[in-house]
């Protein structure tokens, strides 16, 4: 599809955005609900649940890195050409969405819950990496890519709350000891996942092939011997490393890495901390989730935001946020006013505040981040970097997870039991606290020195087209100059050449 005559309105936003209720929705109810289901009704322990999801992550991380490269060559191959390097992933995915019913049945072995949700991980990797590109895809205007991000941000917003709204009622209406309201809610979010999916790639558009690529499909043409494929093999390697030199994707990426294991900690633990530290049902604890609604106009707001004041200031005052709610929590517990259900839902909405911002911004920035990567290689890398981002997500939450299971065992935690010892119920309490706020802080440390916002952007992307235009690198003036180098983390005198990294 070509983006000729093609504009980016709120509707078309919101249809790009759709695929995120899967991204947003299915894996907060991943992260709040399944090891908990795993270790109270499919009769696994901490550790055997924690694996599971560790060893999926780990796996799909790596595959991620493929899929990315596969994305971004995906036209020189017979069905890139008809349905699209980045939308033919989307076209195949939605109906493989019905492996999420999977997850959630019981009286199965550890080794059919493995195989289930390494799939899910595998095949919503191979929808959202594509899907992340296509904002860069679409149009170069920042407006227009915040307007699209923002969409995507506000139909998250809507799955993170349906996600956490939607098992809470099926718990209250079914039982606290009901697993079939954990199965029920698997397969409502599978039909609606893949009905989103589809309706995304209705929508959209990629790219329009450029001179260079048509020259890299004439290139694909020519066989090649076992010599030249390794030499590819080791360039996409060599690829992915570069990307780490990148000085504002290196800050990015562990702003990004840091703030949302932080959140996955957080939902993974507070239905334990809400069951066992506060007292309350597993029902409380979903419905103090699902005050993820407020989410909705936050997201609406942030958009707005992320214009006027720039992603530095909404990453301080979303961890800020965050960090004194998680206090607000662990007083709650200390004080045990876990049965004062007033207080524990306000300080859930201001927590859910900061939580929106937190996941609104990061992705906010990423389609501006190969802009700056262009800069330095002259080459558009969406694919590259869209699959660097979830490799190195998904084996930090991996490893975060797992040692959620493990200390959670080592401290005694009997498995399916309505009470724990008290040494479990100050370890859940110190993950949530400890943990969290450990990881949000160093977060805000990296926030503080992020530089890349619309102005800083705008510069970038002025000096890249006039340089494409046989501009001469001697006339760039000292603030292009110092912004360049802030962003790329290069000396001015070593970008746009025709080496690249």
């Amino acid at each position: 599809m070509s983006n000729k005559n093609r504009k980016i309105t709120i509707a078309r936003g919101v249809g790009y955005g759709l695929v995120d209720l899967m991204g947003g929705g299915a894996f907060t109810i991943i992260g709040a609900f399944l090891l908990f289901f795993y270790t109270t009704f499919a009769g696994l322990t901490p550790i055997e649940g924690a694996s599971i999801i560790a060893i999926a992550r780990v796996v799909d991380a790596v595959a991620s890195l493929f899929i990315g490269s596969i994305s971004d060559n995906f036209y020189k191959t017979k069905l890139g050409k008809i349905f699209g390097r980045r939308r033919f992933f989307l076209l195949i995915g939605a109906p493989l969405m019905a492996d999420y019913a999977l997850l959630w049945v019981t009286g199965r072995s550890y080794i059919f819950y493995l195989v289930t949700y390494l799939l899910f991980e595998i095949i919503a990797a191979m929808v959202l990496i594509p899907w992340e590109t296509l904002p860069a895809e679409m149009t170069k205007d920042f407006n227009n890519r915040t307007k699209l991000s923002a969409s995507r941000m506000f139909i998250s917003a809507t799955g993170t709350f349906l996600a956490t709204f939607v098992p809470g009622r099926l718990i209250a209406f079914l039982g606290e000891k009901s697993a079939q309201a954990y199965f029920i809610n698997g397969l409502i979010f599978a039909i609606i996942y893949a009905i989103c999916i589809l309706i995304s790639h209705r929508v959209t558009w990629e790219r329009d092939i450029t001179p260079e690529m048509e020259e890299e499909l004439l290139k694909g043409s020519q066989s090649k011997g076992l010599g030249e494929r390794i030499v590819r093999i080791i360039k996409v390697a060599g690829d992915y490393v570069s990307t780490l030199k990148i000085k504002a994707f290196r800050k990015h990426l562990a702003i990004y890495i840091c703030s949302f294991t932080a959140k996955d900690l957080f939902n993974s633990v507070f239905v334990y901390f809400c069951v066992f530290n506060l007292g309350v049902s597993s029902t409380v604890a979903a419905n103090v989730l699902s005050l993820s609604i407020i989410g909705i106009p936050v997201t609406i707001l942030g958009g707005f935001l992320m214009i006027k004041v720039g992603p530095s200031n909404l990453y301080k005052m979303s961890y800020s946020i965050m960090i004194a709610c998680i206090l607000g929590f662990y007083g709650l517990y200390v004080g045990k006013l876990g049965s004062n259900i007033v207080l524990l839902f306000v300080i859930g909405i201001i927590y859910q505040v900061g939580r929106s911002l937190l996941e609104f911004t990061p992705w906010n920035v990423f389609p501006f981040i190969p802009d700056v990567d262009e800069m330095v290689t002259r080459q558009r890398r969406e694919g590259l970097y869209a699959a660097v981002m979830t490799f190195t997500r998904k084996s930090s939450v991996a490893l975060a997870t797992f040692v959620t299971g493990v200390v959670l065992q080592e401290s005694g935690f009997a498995k399916g039991q309505a009470t724990q010892s008290p040494q479990v119920v100050s370890t859940i309490a110190g993950l949530l606290t400890i943990g969290c706020i450990v990881l949000l802080g160093i977060a805000l440390i990296c926030a503080i020195t992020f530089k890349l916002n619309k102005k800083t952007h705008g510069i970038l992307v002025d000096e890249v087209e006039r340089l494409k235009n046989s501009g001469v690198k001697q006339d760039v003036t000292p603030e292009t100059r110092a912004i360049v180098e802030n962003l790329t983390g290069y000396k001015y005198e070593s970008v746009w050449r025709e080496t690249g990294v």
